[in-house]
């Protein structure tokens, strides 16, 4: 059998352990594909003779990366924030990569590699801590809207990195202004082809393609879409991440946005595995070990000066003490793209290896501690700055403890109705749902729902599912709901738990498993499903048959619009009888701040406003004459295209 198969087959057994570890851990998946990395590394096993043999096909994950980062790419949104995108982020990223190039020239007095590290340690981990940000349902904070900001600028800031990093490679000191113009029209020239491209030609290419129905077909046409861009930019002397991007940036304006996204995350998030895998192989474990003080000194500085910058430049606009310190401990880490950085200075010979082990020692190390940093963000600047009033007021991340709340367990598309239902009422309720994304999306639409394996007894225990008298389970999956079962009957005999399943063929094993009573599935058996809660409350059972009256009457309206998440199907085909539920935070510089709803007309646009959330008080029947402000949370109903769209609108106009 060839030697190179069994090294990839066995590197892959490897990463799949170390993943599913690092997941029960609760650590990002990058710190496992890193570690599978060092395990294959010379100074491990060093099984793996000659890296680069995996770095052509490591480097199509940067593409895929960059490409999925220019389809989530939100031109309104970044207008939108423009002061804050191009006030603390843009002086965030100029300050630091200043004060880190200056720092590294005193060690590595080489103004070149100074200046690459400094852009390289400048920038955080936007998907640790976006994904973070949302469990801990600070993501629609003020202070969360600073970090997203920050994290904004810094993806943008990725794409010149790119450009000059080679350029600093080749060029001397006096080329180099002459060499960067001349990649910037080369760059210039890229831009306008390849908008020429997606504006007149990939349109009818994936119409076409999305009439015959056929997905294999649809995604070979996106991957090579992603490399033809990126050989674009590469045949004109670029980076091929950059072509990535652009194209990524041209189709994120299309209605095909989200299969695009759909189909290009498998093969994303694999090729990403092996690069950084590649990344951990070219560690140099003991340049770290030697150097650890060096490494752990580093990144307390890294994060202090980081700090600093971020709370200095937020005051000066205005912002709440607190909440500039939280932002600026947010982003104390380096981020995956540092690690693109860093791997593609090694390439061109712009950074020693024993610098570049320390900087992905520092990333590995920050990265890690994120998670629990974030989470104990308050706790942690409240200590820093030793304050004594004008407390930051965190959003809720655990159920209150008062009262015995309805537990939702699972929060997809029969969750929220339940959900729906039960806050007509006023009936106080609380959701789990494991979908980062859906959680992200409700929690931003002030919608009771915690982050969260519904299966685990820790979790459970943290709702306080032992002291619920009515638990639903709402998600239609049999096998899943016997361990749920069987989980909250270990700690709670006594509650009354509704079951929804898709059909009743495995009645028997939920009733044995602990089920108080099993409820068919389709919409039918939602209204059923709200019936029983509403009467185990203690509703007339007149009120009750008038809103399941009122419902069927109105075409199930009020049960029209959810939450998306990751599992949600977005094939072309469904995506125009889909209605989607979407927050839009008004910033300051928002069209819609300070318009009248009756001026804005969003009914033009096949779009409505279900509520609008301001200073945590939820406002549903919101009136014409209503005038939205800053800071106002409004979630929009409406098909995916005109929500899209909606949102467009309310941030420029």
């Amino acid at each position: 059998m060839n030697s190179t198969f069994l090294d990839v087959l066995l590197m892959l057994a490897i990463a799949v352990v170390l993943v599913w570890l690092f997941r029960r851990a609760k650590l990002p998946a990058i710190l496992a594909y890193l570690t599978a990395g060092i395990i294959a590394g010379p100074d491990v096993t060093g099984w793996i003779a000659d890296p680069q043999e995996y770095h052509f096909i490591a480097e199509l994950g940067v593409v895929l990366l960059l490409f999925g980062l220019g389809l989530e790419f939100s031109l309104p949104k970044m207008i939108a924030m423009r002061r804050l995108v191009f006030g603390l982020g843009l002086g965030q990223v100029v300050l630091c990569t200043a004060l880190f190039a200056g720092l590294a020239w005193l060690i590595l007095p080489n103004w070149s590699a100074a200046v690459v590290i400094g852009g390289i340690l400048a920038l955080s981990s936007t998907a640790v801590v976006i994904k973070q940000l949302g469990e801990s349902s600070q993501l629609t904070s003020r202070r969360g809207q600073m970090t997203v900001a920050v994290l904004l600028f810094q993806d943008i800031a990725v794409v010149p990195m790119l450009i000059i990093i080679p350029l600093l490679a080749t060029s001397g000191d006096v080329a180099i202004w002459q060499s960067l113009g001349y990649a910037l029209l080369k760059g210039a020239a890229v831009v306008v082809v390849l908008m020429a491209i997606g504006k007149w030609i990939l349109p009818h290419l994936f119409r076409e393609i999305a009439k015959l129905r056929t997905d294999e077909l649809f995604v070979l046409a996106t991957l090579l879409v992603a490399l033809v861009a990126g050989g674009l930019t590469h045949v004109f002397g670029l980076s091929m991440a950059l072509g990535a991007f652009l194209a990524g940036m041209m189709l994120g304006e299309s209605k095909y946005k989200h299969q695009l996204e759909a189909d290009i995350r498998p093969f994303r998030d694999i090729l990403m595995g092996l690069f950084f895998i590649t990344i951990g192989m070219q560690l140099d474990l003991t340049v770290v070990s030697s150097n650890i003080h060096w490494v752990l000194l580093g990144l307390i500085g890294i994060g202090l000066i980081k700090m600093l910058v971020i709370r200095t430049l937020a005051v000066s606009m205005g912002e709440r003490n607190k909440d500039s310190w939280v932002a600026g401990l947010n982003l104390f880490q380096m981020g995956e793209f540092g690690f693109v950085l860093v791997s593609l200075a090694l390439s061109v010979q712009l950074l020693p290896a024993d610098i570049a082990s320390i900087l992905v020692g520092i990333g590995v190390i920050g990265m890690a501690l994120t998670p629990l940093v974030i989470q104990r963000s308050d706790e942690l600047v409240m200590r820093f700055i030793k304050a004594t009033n004008d407390a930051i007021q965190a959003p809720q991340t655990s159920a209150p403890e008062q009262g015995k709340p309805i537990l939702v367990l699972g929060f997809g598309r029969v969750g929220q109705t339940i959900s729906r239902f039960l806050q007509n009422e006023e009936l106080a309720h609380l959701a789990i749902d494991h979908d980062p994304k859906r959680v992200q999306e409700a929690l931003a639409g002030g919608a009771p729902v915690f982050f969260g394996d519904a299966g685990r007894r820790d979790i459970l225990k943290a709702v306080h599912a032992e002291q619920a008298e009515l638990i639903i389970i709402s998600f239609a999956d049999d096998p899943r709901s016997v361990e749920v079962l069987r989980a909250l009957r270990s700690i709670n005999e006594s509650a009354t738990i509704l079951v929804r399943s898709k059909d009743d063929t495995r009645l028997d094993q939920l009733m044995a498993a602990g089920a108080t009573q099993v409820i068919p599935d389709t919409l039918e058996a939602s209204l059923m499903l709200v019936s029983q809660v509403l009467s185990r409350t203690g509703v007339p059972i007149r009120k009750i048959l008038a809103r399941i009256d009122a419902a069927r009457r109105s075409h199930y309206g009020e049960m029209h619009g959810f939450f998306p998440g990751e599992s949600t199907d977005m094939a072309p085909e469904k995506l125009e009888r889909l209605q989607f539920l979407h927050a839009v935070v008004i910033h300051d510089n928002a069209f819609a701040c300070g318009q009248k709803l009756k001026d804005i007309r969003l009914d033009e646009l096949d779009c409505v406003i279900k509520s609008v959330r301001r200073d945590d008080t939820e406002l549903k029947e919101v009136s014409g004459d209503f005038e939205l402000a800053a800071n106002d949370v409004v979630l929009l109903s409406g098909g995916p295209r005109a929500v899209e769209a909606a949102e467009s609108y309310l941030l420029n106009g």
